[in-house]
């Protein structure tokens, strides 16, 4: 069974819309769900946006593994990416390209201006690796957001060996079809079975943050009344929470 048939495609419309939100704004309200540990779910500081002002990406995340410090078994340099890019029909929505780098230390770059051509020419809205990248003005020129553990400047004897298969990647676990969420302040993942939630869902997160924020810039501040607008906005956020939850 493909992932197309395991898990729900959501609508083009809720892609972007989650695509209006920073990544910490999904985090906050996935919270609400308490369907996870708070500190689970998320890739570790370790990965970093290559280009923090690009804005957030979303989608379906596509695995692989990756080498570069020897030649591949059999085929050459890149071999796999015509496999890899094949396998994008059996995604579930637009998709994001994962890599895990088994090499230790990372031997060279796991894409460059190539590569993210390709990957974007196919419908692919980013890329991770837990290894480097390069060629970093072309793939920025291209407005392709990527998330690295850094940058090498050649790219060795580059090769995927499997395909669509979990990989861990900034401490976590990516399986294939996870819904990926990622901006300037790091990547995290959205649980398939409230992503379509998650948008109304921030902008209601994001009014009652702004109780606070509005508090802020009024004249004459107090501690007593910064505190009321504090409980103010806990108790909508609180609520907020319980409604998604099903509580009463």
């Amino acid at each position: 069974m493909s992932l197309t048939q395991t898990i729900s495609m959501l609508s083009a419309t809720t892609i972007e819309e989650l695509g209006n939100f920073d990544t910490p704004t999904v985090c906050n309200v996935v919270e609400l769900w308490n369907m996870r540990p708070r500190n689970r779910g998320y890739m570790d500081g370790s990965i970093r946006a290559c280009f923090p002002k690009m804005p957030p990406m979303v989608g379906y995340a596509l695995t692989s593994t990756f080498r570069s410090m020897s030649p591949p078994r059999t085929g050459d340099v890149y071999s796999g990416i015509d496999k890899q890019v094949a396998a994008f029909s059996e995604i579930p929505g637009p998709p994001v390209v994962v890599f895990q780098d088994l090499d230790e230390p990372t031997a060279s770059a796991t894409f460059g201006e190539v590569m993210c051509s390709t990957y974007k020419a196919f419908g692919a809205k980013g890329l991770i690796t837990s290894g480097a990248g390069r060629d970093l003005d072309q793939v920025e020129e291209l407005g392709f957001p990527a998330f690295t553990n850094g940058t090498i400047c050649a790219h060795g004897y580059c090769h995927m060996l499997q395909i669509n298969v979990p990989v861990t990647v900034g401490g976590m676990c990516i399986n294939p079809g996870d819904l990926i969420h990622g901006d300037c302040n790091g990547v995290t993942t959205i649980p398939h079975e409230i992503a379509d939630e998650i948008p109304d869902a921030c902008q209601e997160l994001v009014a009652a943050e702004q109780i606070v924020l509005d508090y802020l810039k009024e004249d004459n501040l107090s501690a007593e009344r910064f505190a009321d607008a504090r409980k103010e906005c806990g108790e909508v956020i609180a609520k907020l929470g319980k409604r998604l939850r099903g509580e009463s």
